[in-house]
């Protein structure tokens, strides 16, 4: 039997991969496509986390595609607006035609004489085989299959139900329940004012705090514009967001003491009397050394305020039967304890790759633009931003993979490589304290001291660099003939409506 080949493999339905093969069908209609996706259905992070009150920590106007405006002018959405957003659009551009489920990337193999990967994948139990000119990875940073998930002392004992977010039960009431949330995140404070509206108390169990701010719901400008055409309104929304952030960032980097002071003061007039700013909203760190978390119309301050939802910082000293014993002496009674403790970084989705019969070594190889590996030959992979939207970054290393296609077929090559500069000193892949980085520098490949190894965390500066920069600046290396079945270039399709 021969083995199946596509011009481009894409890992992961998420939405980079979704985005991804949007733009390979607009861009490189003459191409084969294909995605393959682990699990039976698309959306990637918003179709697996089924917690209450799953939502965006972006802004939609900046989470959405530049080339596809999210609707109304809801600012921070909940997972089912986003997982409805994106199924939209891979069936407005033919790509849920193009999504094989339930085929697991184990292996990629490249070949330099062939100039071709060889992938393999486990789709339910039997081993399939897909050729491919150029391999995409976007599954992500995370591990899907489990969250990070620490064994506290004496959990066995505990006699109520222990959930992790990661896995939520579809049966799982918490209507009038006593709840301890464990953790200070993103996924915490999503958590706290979603659950307290049902349950009997909701108490937000932190170890250290965490920044967080209370932003519009909707977003004041997109209401101001609604009566505009969208294709007037959404980039001026969507620059004003963009805009904003990196403000924001910028300030929090030249100012820390600053925004500090800003973020206090919001924070203090929000919270109920009795509740200690300094104790329980004040980190250890600078804005930004970590992602600060926003919270749509302060609905965590206002669950603190209703008295519905508590929070305590302090540290576990062990489970009991009916809560949880901290380690002040305080004890916290439970009927549910979810853990929030974050996630399990999982690089490209677990893939082994394999070149010209030698394994990678992530951690040996440098980041490229932050979307390709030195020595890695025709592969790109999407890593969103961690300071601001994830889209932000996976729209632009869309458009530069369809340049590098483009130019591979100006120029007659096959193959595209970034080569490393033995001068280029060695950065954390990811310049971020958040502890589920921290617990993975060691296996993700390096950064570099100087473009372009090195990411600025800075869509305005990647603009320039990566969507209008020159494809062949000296780092990436083009060789080989013509293929035969290369596709001619061809013009771009329309999505259909």
């Amino acid at each position: 039997m021969s083995t199946e080949h596509v011009d481009v493999l894409v890992i992961g339905a998420g939405l980079a991969g979704i985005g991804a093969a949007c733009r390979l069908r607009t861009e490189h209609p003459g191409r084969s496509v294909a995605v393959l996706e682990s699990r039976e259905r698309s959306g990637g992070t918003w179709d697996l986390f089924k917690y209450p009150g799953i939502r965006s920590d972006s802004d939609m106007f900046t989470f959405g595609f530049h080339w596809r405006p999210w609707p109304g002018d809801t600012a921070l959405a909940d997972g089912p607006l986003i997982l409805d957003y994106l199924r939209t659009v891979a069936h407005e551009y033919g790509v849920d035609e193009l999504i094989r489920y339930r085929h697991r990337v184990t292996t990629a193999s490249w070949d330099s004489e062939t100039a071709r990967w060889t992938v393999t994948a486990d789709h339910d139990g039997e081993p399939v085989t897909i050729t491919t000119d150029f391999l995409w990875g976007c599954s992500g940073y995370y591990d899907y299959e489990q969250g990070y998930a620490p064994t506290f002392p004496g959990q066995d004992d505990f006699a109520g139900d222990v959930v992790h977010p990661q896995h939520w039960p579809d049966d799982l009431d918490h209507t009038g329940k006593r709840v301890v949330v464990i953790g200070s995140g993103a996924t915490a404070i999503t958590l706290v004012p979603a659950m307290a509206t049902t349950a009997e108390h909701v108490t937000m169990l932190q170890r250290s705090p965490t920044y967080v701010m209370s932003r519009s719901g909707r977003d004041p400008l997109a209401k101001l514009l609604r009566r505009l055409p969208q294709r007037l309104s959404y980039p001026v929304v969507r620059w004003a967001n963009i805009l904003t952030a990196i403000g924001f960032y910028q300030l929090s980097q030249r100012r820390p003491a600053l925004v500090k002071r800003m973020i206090r003061d919001q924070t203090a007039k929000q919270l109920p009397e009795g509740v200690d700013v300094d104790e329980h909203f004040k980190p250890v760190y600078d804005p930004w050394d970590q992602r600060v978390c926003f919270v749509p119309d302060g609905d965590l301050f206002r669950a603190l305020r209703r008295g519905d939802a508590s929070i305590v910082t302090d540290t576990i000293e062990t489970f009991t039967p009916t809560g949880i014993r901290l380690t002040s002496g305080e004890e916290l009674e439970a009927d549910i304890v979810v853990t929030a403790t974050g996630l399990r970084l999982l690089p490209f989705g677990g893939v082994d790759l394999v070149v010209d019969g030698v394994p990678v070594e992530l951690s040996e190889t440098m980041a490229y633009k932050a979307l390709m590996l030195s020595g890695v030959p025709n592969f790109a992979y999407t890593i969103g931003y961690t300071n601001a939207s994830w889209t932000l970054k996976a729209d632009l290393v869309a458009d530069y993979v369809c340049r590098v296609l483009r130019h591979l077929d100006e120029t007659g090559t096959t193959t595209v490589v970034a080569v490393k500069d033995p001068s280029v000193g060695e950065q954390p892949f990811l310049d971020f304290k958040a502890g589920y980085v921290l617990r993975s520098l060691d296996v993700l490949p390096k950064q570099g001291d100087r473009a372009p190894w090195l990411l600025k965390q800075n869509y305005v500066t990647d603009l320039r660099t990566i969507r209008r920069g020159v494809v062949a600046d000296g780092v990436l290396t083009f060789t080989g003939g013509t293929s035969a079945g290369k596709p001619p270039a061809a013009s771009r399709v329309q999505p259909r409506r």
